[in-house]
């Protein structure tokens, strides 16, 4: 692989990244702005029987994890999902894959979106509410969170079953 396109790859990652987070600001303005959901409450509104539009604050992470109830809690975790996001920039910029670098672009994409809620309000702002019936496989979520978990997903898939196949040829 040519250093100009392992380049191109990384540039991509990052113009994908900046791409979720400007979708995900957008979608956020519009929950919140043009349907005004949080004065929906959790009623919300139902868009398909299994899916609808929640207003939740999360002041936590993954899951409501490190409830910040403090704003030194809460600037710990800008902190450290900043941290993390650096450090996701860096492997980007050390990437030599590029569904890799993709992969990565997506989960920093997700983090500095969330991140800017954050700041901005002291939590995230999350809205998507999958159901079936009244069991709920996911927490309310937003799309950021969705970009970091798709992210997270194909880094570890491609991880495992790249790995397979390097082993099984290395055995031969």
């Amino acid at each position: 692989m040519s250093a100009a396109l392992a380049g191109a790859w990384r540039k991509a990652a990052v113009a994908l990244a900046l791409g979720v987070t400007a979708l995900d600001q957008l979608v956020k303005y519009f929950v919140t702005q043009v349907l005004e959901l949080h004065e929906r409450g959790l009623v919300g509104i139902e868009l398909i029987p299994f899916f609808k539009l929640t207003y939740a604050e999360n002041r936590g992470i993954s899951m409501g994890f490190f409830h910040a109830e403090t704003d030194v809690m809460r600037w710990a975790l800008v902190a450290m999902t900043m941290a993390v996001s650096a450090f996701v920039l860096w492997w980007i910029w050390r990437e030599k894959e590029r569904d890799d670098a993709l992969a990565l672009g997506l989960v920093l994409g997700g983090a500095i979106g969330n991140i800017i809620d954050r700041v901005r309000l002291g939590y995230v702002i999350d809205y998507a509410d999958f159901h079936i019936g009244e069991w709920r496989p996911f927490l309310i979520f937003n799309l950021a969170d969705a970009a970091i978990s798709i992210g997270v997903v194909i880094l570890l898939a491609r991880a495992l079953l790249l790995r397979e196949k390097t082993a099984v040829k290395e055995s031969r």
